[in-house]
């Protein structure tokens, strides 16, 4: 499907008003995607597990217009409390979906947002929070025109959220999906993400996600900046090629459970991801000290325990710790014992392996 398959011709049923709530999930990108193109088009194709416990729950009410108006109407609640720093980024949003949506502007909207994890936490809200406000939208536009398929749903899903925040595409099932044309990946597309088509071992069907918050605060540099900065990167065409080469070999590794191979390819995106940044024009750091120092233990403790922990990090200070259920006991221990005396006011969040966003 093209960007064109999304614009509907017409609506074969009339909708007065009603509500609408999704509850969807963050995600965690093994292969990093980072640099895009107009248009939310990605500079390379990732993969990301789809998270359970870190969501966004939306709710929309809607309220047909008695005239459709110039401008788009609606009110936003954060937590239950109006949130006007987030109008422009919703305003930018409907602008961008506008011609895919053509009832927004005939509509009011209340839109009813929260997260299951604190707002200030520095785990990204954009993806759960996007794919949630889109999910609700094509519900709405599920019941003008009630014909259309769950798999064109999912995929319009993903592609208005993608419009929203690049990484929110990956947000709408689960539990592995690809996002950005890949040539080894039958389906594969920069418009939408797709469920991951091929073999996964058991191992990764239950795999554990620690999440330690080691800085709450403000990136000192936005991903939407930094995302900028891989053009006339000097290493932006060697970066995107090895993604493209770690895609092709975690498809064995996902078919066979290599996990040390798992290991070395996840770990060296999530480095990756930091060295790109710290060699843009102008460069930045958004690793803390206490990021290092929770590598250098998970790598002490990999090597004393033979279990297979591993970390990623997303384009800020936290870190996502990553273990099979079936260590889940030692790892858990080793986490609370040595790692979250490194996190800000020792907070951490417990996650794992989701299956995609839920209509409640």
């Amino acid at each position: 499907m093209t960007a064109s398959d999304f614009v509907p011709f017409a609506y074969s049923n009339e909708v007065a008003n009603g509500k609408i709530t999704w509850k969807s999930p963050s995600n965690i990108a093994l292969v990093k995607y980072w640099g895009k193109k107009e248009n939310q088009i990605p500079a390379n194709p990732s993969i990301s597990f789809t998270l359970d416990t870190c969501a966004t729950t939306t709710t929309i009410a809607y309220r047909k217009l008695e005239e459709e108006g110039n401008e788009f109407s609606f009110d936003l609640l954060f937590e239950g409390k109006p949130k006007d720093s987030f109008r422009p980024k919703i305003m930018t949003f409907f602008k961008r979906i506008e011609k895919y949506l053509p009832f927004l502007k005939s509509y009011h909207f209340t839109i009813e947002t929260s997260n299951s994890f604190p707002h200030s936490s520095g785990i990204a809200s954009s993806a759960s929070g996007m794919s949630a406000l889109s999910l609700c939208l094509m519900s709405l536009e599920k019941e003008l025109y009630p014909e259309m398929s769950a798999e064109y749903f999912n995929r319009k899903a993903s592609f208005l959220a993608r419009l929203g925040s690049g990484s929110a595409c990956r947000s709408i099932e689960g539990n592995l999906m690809e996002w950005g044309l890949h040539g080894e990946t039958d389906g594969s597309s920069n418009e939408y993400a797709i469920k991951y088509p091929y073999t996964i071992h058991k191992v990764f069907t239950n795999y554990q996600d620690t999440i330690l918050l080691v800085d709450k605060g403000q990136k000192q540099v936005s991903s939407t900046v930094g995302h900028e900065l891989m053009h006339g990167h000097p290493f932006a065409e060697q970066r995107f090629l090895q993604a493209h080469n770690n895609l092709t070999k975690l498809q064995l590794v996902f078919a066979n459970g290599n996990l040390n191979e798992f290991i070395e390819i996840v770990e060296s995106e999530a480095l990756t991801l930091h060295a790109m940044m710290m060699t843009s024009l102008p460069y930045f750091i958004l690793m803390k000290p206490n990021t290092l120092e929770i590598i250098n233990k998970i790598w002490a403790f990999r090597e004393l325990s033979k279990t297979h922990v591993c970390f990623t990090l997303d384009a800020g200070a936290n870190v996502h710790v990553l273990y099979p259920e079936a260590e889940k006991e030692i790892v858990y221990q080793f986490i609370k014992n040595e790692l979250v005396a490194y996190c800000e006011n020792g907070q951490y969040i417990c996650d794992a392996i989701g299956y995609g966003a839920k209509k409640m």
